[in-house]
């Protein structure tokens, strides 16, 4: 649980009631101005109304340079970023042909297979001109080749359940999943942080959703006991089926899901539990295998294991791990199997080359040596920023990071002054988080070097000075530099 200081607290509201008055008062102009200029659409309603657009149009277009930079190169460490630019206050941003080679601490590549690799990228071109960027067609259909069957067996043996699933989009593995999962009758328990995914999967399933405190199993505990007591609302039938939804690492807050009290608390009350391994999978474990290794969780406990391709294995696409026949059936039930065209055939190859590599079964070490160097460099990173007195979430083994930034001035002020020093951030605020809680995600990767983090350690605590987002008091700086050279020795 976040606890904001009362002063920043004060002045973030205040920052946002002087943003949200002045944007109402160029509204009541706009609609006097607006009164003399006869719209083409008489009587139709405005196709775009509500706090929704007010928001785009007042706070977010003011700082849209700030999302969506687009890139010129592979995202690896260091990345080209196209430059921008914008003669009407942001409203619309064009390119130039100018380019800046920045440091990413953006992208979720976690061990570097964004970019080139010597043993994925071959085998994904000989893949290329064996099957074609594209199947055209969904797995029922002719989307089925040779790889994909591969891959299912592949994912299935690294996560440790008997069968596997995978679909072309991250986002849709959860989105199209829960609804058949579960249906009207059957109760969801969720994380009160889960991704928006898990959230538009639970309530287009049509079942009862209730919403745990984050990451506290005593509340999940009180909520499961109070939900089973009370049944189905207006009958009080007993529940269809109950599903406990939660994070390995959840996106917005670094933190590892506390797995083994869940999944004790679920058996306890014949819950199933359902996974979302999505930053975990191939990024924390002794070999790669997500919070379920790093936690000493059997996955015999964990009924329902999803994980997307799209970060530790340079890829896209998710999948969904069980038991044979949860798998068949949703090969049989799934709209997302069903209708949609299968993941490209190269970037299925991409993902069990990763996994390969990440297993050691290229015939080299260098799996090993990606997973113990993302752990050092997520440590080594957290370390000194908690030093320097920034606020960072998370916990140690995440390669997750956010930094505090809460008002909102601070967000565009945080992303302008690192770009201009060639670090690139992502900064996060409403409605990804809560209004107050606006913040800087850093993702660090296994490809970044030592100089490469104490270059964005030096950026971020200059910029860190200029925003003021220091909110605790720094570690003397002998102390620090005591830190980099035991770092250095290692």
């Amino acid at each position: 649980m976040i606890t904001i200081p009362y002063l920043t607290a004060l002045t973030t509201y205040f920052s946002y009631g002087l943003l949200f008055a002045f944007g109402q008062f160029r509204d009541f102009f706009r609609k006097i101005f607006d009164w003399w200029h006869a719209s083409n659409l008489q009587g139709y309603a405005p196709i775009c109304l509500g706090l929704e657009d007010f928001y785009i149009r007042r706070l977010y277009l003011r700082i849209q340079d700030c999302f969506g930079r687009p890139i010129a190169s592979a995202p690896d460490a260091w990345f080209d970023v196209v430059e921008r630019f914008s003669n009407d206050n942001n409203k619309t941003l064009k390119r130039t042909d100018k380019i800046s080679r920045c440091l990413n601490l953006g992208a979720y590549n976690y061990l570097g297979f964004a970019a080139s690799d010597e043993y994925c990228t071959p085998r994904v071109i000989d893949s290329l001109n064996r099957f074609s960027a594209s199947t055209c067609s969904a797995r029922v259909d002719g989307g089925t080749t040779t790889v994909h069957k591969e891959l299912e067996e592949c994912v299935a043996n690294f996560v440790g359940k008997p069968a596997a699933i995978v679909f072309g989009m991250g986002y849709v593995t959860n989105s199209a999943i829960l609804p058949v999962l579960i249906g009207k009758g059957g109760l969801i328990i969720s994380d009160s942080l889960n991704h928006n995914s898990i959230v538009n999967g639970a309530r287009g399933s049509g079942a009862t959703i209730r919403v745990f405190q984050h990451n506290t199993p005593p509340h999940l505990e009180k909520v499961l006991r109070e939900q089973i007591a009370e049944g189905q609302p207006r009958t009080h039938r007993p529940w269809k089926k109950i599903i406990v939804v939660v994070e390995g690492i959840y996106s917005m807050e670094g933190e590892l899901c506390k797995l083994p009290e869940i999944v004790a608390i679920c058996r306890k009350y014949k819950a199933y539990v359902y996974l979302d391994e999505a930053h975990s999978i191939g990024a924390v474990g002794k070999t790669g295998r997500g919070v379920c290794e790093l936690l000493g969780v059997d996955t015999a406990d964990v009924d329902i294991m999803m994980g997307t391709f799209t970060k530790s294995f340079g890829s896209c696409g998710g999948y969904i791990a069980g038991s044979k026949e949860l798998i068949q059936y949703l090969k049989y039930a799934c709209p997302a199997h069903l209708y949609a065209t299968s993941i490209s055939p190269p970037a299925a190859q991409q993902i069990i080359s990763a996994i390969r590599v990440i297993l050691g079964e290229d015939g080299s070490s260098r799996g090993a040596q990606k997973l113990a160097r993302i752990r050092e460099n997520s440590n080594f990173f957290r370390s000194e920023l908690q030093k320097m007195g920034f606020e960072v979430l998370g916990d140690n083994d995440s390669p997750v990071m956010p930094i505090m930034l809460y008002n909102p001035a601070k967000i565009p002020a945080f992303s302008r002054e690192c770009l201009k020093q060639n670090v690139a951030v992502v900064t996060v605020a409403f409605p990804a988080t809560p209004l107050l809680l606006a913040r800087a995600r850093i993702c660090i990767s296994a490809s970044h070097t030592k100089e490469d983090l104490l270059k964005a350690l030096e950026v971020i605590s200059q910029v860190g000075d200029w925003v003021g987002i220091k909110y605790f008091p720094a570690e003397p700086k002998k102390h620090q530099q005591q830190g980099k050279d035991a770092i250095k020795l290692e």
